[in-house]
């Protein structure tokens, strides 16, 4: 099964178990109804932002909506082994953006962590969630923009910041970039 398609069930899964509307979910999330239509019909793979504020309005971790198996302790995920567990963003609500998880499997984790490809021309919207998030740059250079600040991260820089101030990352100056990102949102 697609892992677009696993979402898509995921996400109708939890919230037709809460007796939860789309548009009783888009209120506790703050994710519009017609895109929790269009990702529920499988139209659509959302943003990491999207799926935190959704995970967060069905009062899920993030990873409830990646996981396919349990995994013991600890959990290695090789970087040529990587690209199995891409998650690739397909629509426009996220283009440009692949998602690896990195935590997959360990059911009783706190952080989501991930390695991120970002598209030279991925277009990238201010978003805000709970929680905290963590990146290192990898490869290329990147544009964090949070709050009313911008910054440029090169190779090896790194970021921390309380995810809840409006904030956006994307690649710079026209160039792909990598990134290593550790998600934590309370429930």
């Amino acid at each position: 099964m697609a892992e677009s398609k696993k979402l898509a069930e995921r996400i109708r899964m939890y919230r037709e178990r809460l007796e939860m509307s789309v548009e009783t979910l888009a209120e506790k999330s703050g994710v519009a109804a017609d895109v929790i239509r269009a990702l529920e019909a499988d139209e659509a793979y959302p943003a990491l932002g999207i799926l935190t504020k959704l995970a967060h309005g069905l009062g899920q971790r993030l990873g409830t909506f990646m996981d396919d198996q349990f995994t013991p302790d600890p959990v290695i995920v090789r970087g040529d082994a990587r690209k199995g567990e891409a998650a690739t963003h397909k629509a426009a609500i996220s283009g440009g953006f692949s998602y690896f998880p990195l935590g997959r499997g360990k059911t009783d984790r706190h952080m989501e962590p991930f390695y991120i490809e970002i598209a030279a021309d991925a277009p990238a919207s201010l978003s805000s969630h709970e929680g905290e998030e963590f990146i290192v740059v990898v490869s290329g250079e990147v544009e964090l923009v949070y709050g009313k600040e911008t910054f440029l991260l090169k190779p090896g820089d790194s970021m921390y910041y309380n995810s809840v101030v409006q904030h956006l990352v994307r690649a710079a100056n026209g160039k792909p970039a990598t990134i290593y990102a550790v998600i934590y949102m309370p429930l």
